[in-house]
């Protein structure tokens, strides 16, 4: 489940599985600045979305467990 909510997130993300081959870089047009603020913005929430809740898993498998 872990890896599935990862590959989700980095494939969201855009992000490539593999290191990149000289050969596999294709001119493409510049993207806005705009665009890699949001990205950025983005993985930032995923990150604090993912750790918040894996510490409130944890507070309530701790609770349960008294």
């Amino acid at each position: 489940m872990r890896l599935l909510a990862l590959e989700l997130i980095l494939s969201l993300l855009d992000v490539r599985g593999h290191i990149p081959r000289f050969d596999d870089f294709r001119p493409t047009p510049a993207a806005p600045a705009s665009v890699g603020m949001v990205r950025a913005l983005a993985a930032a929430i995923a990150v604090f979305v993912v750790l918040s809740l894996a510490i409130w898993g944890t507070v309530a498998l701790a609770i349960s467990l008294l």
